[in-house]
């Protein structure tokens, strides 16, 4: 059949008071509207019924272009399928994709996770995926991104020597493909593919005191001439060995003389379940002291220049700076240092571990860790700190 439309002619066409059409044979034609607007229509007939498909816009979409969708569409019909459900169905699963990008699934990963950490290592968290991985993978379809494209944006880490870095965002796009396959939108996982793919990282552990360091430290401690509240917050930093996160934010309420025991709640604890601390009756007399200090505040050692919230973060370490300690002991390395010794001396293993608060990853023991072993904790941590008077007084 002999075609009526040509490139010039699509081109010059007028706008008409009412909307007419040029044909191109084979159902194809040129709709022209009074607005000036020229649209693309293909009239087929599928299941017995006249049907009208949307082809494009003109001159976005040319003459050559409208062919070649009818041709196409020609196919579909003559495959058994209706052209119009079909395109109906591509948009659908483009929305869908689109729905489903990597950044959506990642912030509602994000969202779902916020309750097992603190504030802090959620505000990390989604710094780094919104530093390092949204600018390339997020606008993609999760189920379409492969492995190469995981490889190539976690290489840009590692091509800057932070190796660490580098393997913990490989570990994060991993979860949230896993939390993507749950949620049913994506069908597998690419990480596993890159296991090997990057460069080792080398472990950097804190600086932590050896057992025979720490009779110097503990004189050095005892004659620190700076302040009070900061000399006993590093006393009973070593005395409880919690993080210096705990530490830093205890609460008078928390502390029960009675039993002699420190109760952290799981909001604050890393691992998000409540921790027992018993306390030493030299942990005692530490809080003895400190009541003279604070016991009129709501933290056990506020913050020097903002007493309504607790000591800032640097306090114990420039104070360690101070006293001659600096890249040789850290607050957190002193949780080194106790599980060393208290491990060479013949304390259990699983002991030590759940009085530093490892996680368990068993959600139902995790439960009933706070109180796992409880009796023999109690006469750890006074032996630790019958141990530490001890070696105050070497030579």
């Amino acid at each position: 059949m002999p075609t009526c439309l040509s490139d010039a002619k699509a081109r010059n066409a007028k706008p008409k008071p009412k909307p007419y059409k040029i044909t191109d044979g084979e159902g194809l034609f040129l709709l022209i509207k009074p607005s000036g607007g020229k649209y693309w229509r293909l009239k087929y007939f599928f299941g017995g019924k006249e049907k009208l498909l949307a082809l494009g816009v003109y001159p976005e979409v040319n003459l050559a272009d409208a062919r070649e969708r009818r041709a196409q569409a020609r196919k579909t019909i003559a495959a058994g399928r209706d052209p119009g459900e079909a395109k109906k169905e591509a948009k659908r699963q483009t929305n869908l994709k689109s729905a489903n990008s990597f950044e959506v699934v990642a912030r509602d990963w994000l969202e779902k996770r916020k309750h097992v950490w603190s504030s802090t290592t959620g505000k990390v968290k989604r710094h780094r995926l919104e530093k390092y991985l949204l600018p390339k993978l997020g606008p993609r379809p999760i189920a379409d991104i492969s492995a190469p494209e995981v490889l190539d944006a976690v290489r840009a880490i590692e091509d800057r020597g932070t190796l660490e870095l580098a393997h913990r965002l490989m570990q994060v796009v991993g979860q949230i493909f896993m939390y993507a396959i749950a949620t049913g939108r994506a069908e597998r996982n690419p990480v596993p593919d890159l296991r090997g793919a990057l460069k080792p990282a080398v472990a950097k552990h804190r600086a932590f005191l050896r057992e025979h360091e720490l009779p110097e430290y503990l004189k050095k401690l005892n004659a620190y001439d700076g302040d009070v509240q900061t000399r006993l917050a590093l006393r009973f930093l070593l005395l409880t060995f919690v993080r210096t996160t705990e530490l830093r934010a205890a609460r008078w309420k928390e502390i029960d003389r009675d039993k002699a025991e420190w109760r952290i709640p799981a909001e604050r604890m890393k691992m998000k379940e409540q921790h027992i601390v018993p306390l030493s009756r030299q942990a005692l007399t530490v809080l003895r002291q400190l009541e003279g200090y604070s016991s009129n505040r709501e933290y056990i050692f506020p913050n020097e220049h903002n007493p309504i919230t607790f000591m800032s973060e640097n306090t114990m370490l420039f104070a360690l700076y101070r006293m001659g300690y600096r890249s040789r002991a850290t607050g957190h390395g002193f949780r080194s240092t106790a599980s060393t010794i208290l491990n060479e001396h013949g304390f259990r293993a699983d002991v030590i571990e759940r009085q530093l608060a490892h996680g368990e990853q068993n959600s139902v023991r995790a439960a009933y860790n706070h109180a796992q072993y409880l009796p023999e904790r109690r006469q750890m941590m006074q032996w630790w700190a019958d141990y530490l008077d001890q070696a105050a007084t070497k030579q």
